[in-house]
C-alpha cells in the first residue's frame, strides 16, 4: 500500500481556513465539503443506529461501539461511530497498519539504551532489554500479546524514530480514511490530542486482518521470549476474550484483535469472530465500569450480530482505503472530542464547523499538521493506575 507524499486536497483546505477569519474559514468549509461523510451519512448522527433488526443488548454502556461485517464491511449496527475518544493501545493496530510489512520477521535486532530511552513512564512493557538480540517476530509478539510499548519503540527507532513512524501513521490513517484519528505517538498512551472512533478503530482492524503477519499475531495465545542467554519467559496475550483469564470464557471463534487500557482513557477493545464462515468486527469504547466491561459488551454484541444481526440492514459501511481506489469522503459534521474519563489529560475539542484531522505526512520524517500549525511530539507522564481486584501494581497502560 502506498504512502500518501503530498498533501491531500482536504488538508489544503484546512491551511487556507486557517488562515481566514472564523465566519468565512467557516463558509468555505461549508462549500468544498464533499457531500459524502465517511462510512454513510448515518454513522454521522448520535445514539443507535441500527434497521431491519432488533434485540440489541440492554446493558450497554459505552461511549461508542460498532458492529461490522468483516467482508462486506457493512456496518449491521453502532453507537455514536464518530466519537472522538482516546484509543489507547488499540492504537497499535495502526501501528502494526503502517509499519508490520517493513522488516522481515527473521531478522535480528540488537537493543540499545537509546531505543528504550523515550518510553513513557508508567507504561505497559513486555520485558525488553538493551544489549539482547531480538527476532522481528519477538518484538512484534511483545507487541501484540504484552501490549509492550517498550516492543513499540524497538520498531519505531528501527523505523526512523518516534517522530517519522508517528508521521507514517498519520498518513495510513489519512488512506484508509480513518478521518476521526490524530496520532501523536505510536503506542496508544496517553498524549494531548490523541484521539480516533469506534470507527476508525474497526478500520484499522479490518485492514489489519488482511495480513496473514497481522492475524496471527493478534490471535496468538501465549509465546516464549528472550531473556538473554538462553533463557525465555512466557508471555500470554492480555486479550481475555481469546485466553480467558480474569474469570471471563474465551469466545467461541475469537480470532483476535486488540485490547486496550489507561488510568485516563478507561478501556477500549476491538474483536473479531468467525462463526458459519461469517466475520464479524466489534469495537467498544469507554464502557462506564473497568474490568471485564469492554469484553462482555464485545462478545454481547458479537452474539448479536451472528443472531439477529442477520437480519440487519446496514446503516453504514467501512469504506475501502484510497490507496486501493476509495472514493474521498469528508469527515463526520460536527465531531467535536469528548474527555474519555474523568481526568483525562489533554483530550481537546474539534469546535464547532470543525473537519476533524487533517493531519498528512509531507514527505519522510514529517510530523503531521492539523490547521496552520504543527502538532508537537510530546511526553506526558501519568501515575499508575490503582490495580483491579488487588495483586501487583499495574502500568498507567494496564492491558486489559
Amino acid at each position: 500500500m502506498r504512502e500518501c507524499s503530498r498533501l491531500s486536497r482536504r488538508a489544503v483546505l484546512g491551511l487556507t481556513a486557517a488562515a481566514l477569519p472564523l465566519s468565512t474559514a467557516t463558509d468555505a468549509t461549508a462549500a468544498t465539503a464533499a457531500t459524502t461523510v465517511v462510512g454513510g451519512e448515518r454513522l454521522a448522527r448520535t445514539g443507535v443506529q441500527v434497521h431491519g433488526a432488533s434485540g440489541l443488548p440492554k446493558k450497554l454502556t459505552a461511549r461508542a461501539w460498532l458492529v461490522a461485517d468483516c467482508a462486506s464491511g457493512e456496518v449491521l449496527a453502532s453507537f455514536d461511530a464518530h466519537r472522538r475518544l482516546a484509543p489507547a493501545s488499540t492504537l497499535k493496530m495502526l501501528f502494526a497498519d503502517t509499519v508490520l510489512k517493513k522488516f522481515d520477521r527473521a531478522r535480528r535486532y540488537k537493543v540499545t539504551d537509546a531505543d528504550l530511552a523515550d518510553v513513557p513512564a508508567g507504561s505497559s512493557l513486555v520485558g525488553i532489554k538493551p544489549g539482547i538480540t531480538y527476532t522481528v517476530e519477538q518484538l512484534w509478539q511483545g507487541v501484540f500479546l504484552r501490549s509492550g510499548n517498550d516492543a513499540v519503540h524497538v520498531l519505531s527507532h528501527m523505523n526512523g524514530g518516534i517522530a517519522r513512524t508517528v508521521a507514517e501513521m498519520q498518513a495510513r490513517a489519512q488512506d484508509l480514511q480513518a478521518l476521526d484519528t490524530h496520532v501523536v505517538s505510536p503506542d496508544g498512551f496517553d498524549h494531548k490530542g490523541q484521539l480516533s472512533s469506534a470507527y476508525d478503530l474497526t478500520l484499522f482492524a479490518r485492514h489489519g486482518l488482511k495480513d496473514a503477519d497481522f492475524r496471527g499475531y493478534c490471535g496468538t495465545r501465549t509465546a516464549d521470549f528472550p531473556a538473554g542467554g538462553k533463557k525465555t519467559f512466557q508471555i500470554q496475550n492480555t486479550d481475555r476474550l481469546l485466553t480467558g483469564a480474569w474469570g471471563l470464557k474465551t469466545y467461541d471463534g475469537l480470532i483476535g484483535v486488540k485490547n486496550g487500557y489507561t488510568s485516563h482513557a478507561g478501556n477500549t477493545f476491538t474483536g473479531a469472530a468467525t462463526r458459519g464462515g461469517r466475520t464479524l468486527l466489534v469495537t467498544v469504547m469507554h464502557p462506564e465500569s473497568g474490568g471485564n466491561a469492554v469484553y462482555e459488551e464485545t462478545a454481547a454484541l458479537l452474539d448479536w450480530g451472528f443472531t439477529h444481526g442477520r437480519s440487519a440492514r446496514p446503516v453504514g459501511t467501512l469504506v475501502t482505503p484510497l490507496s486501493e481506489g476509495g472514493a474521498s469522503a469528508s469527515p463526520a459534521p460536527g465531531g467535536r472530542a469528548v474527555r474519555a474519563a474523568a481526568g483525562a489529560p489533554g483530550v481537546v475539542g474539534a469546535g464547532a464547523g470543525s473537519t476533524g484531522p487533517v493531519a498528512v505526512a509531507a514527505g519522510a520524517g514529517a510530523l503531521a499538521l492539523l490547521g496552520a500549525g504543527a502538532w508537537a511530539l510530546r511526553r506526558r507522564r501519568t501515575r499508575p493506575a490503582t490495580p483491579e481486584g488487588g495483586g501487583p501494581e499495574p502500568t498507567a497502560d494496564e492491558p486489559s
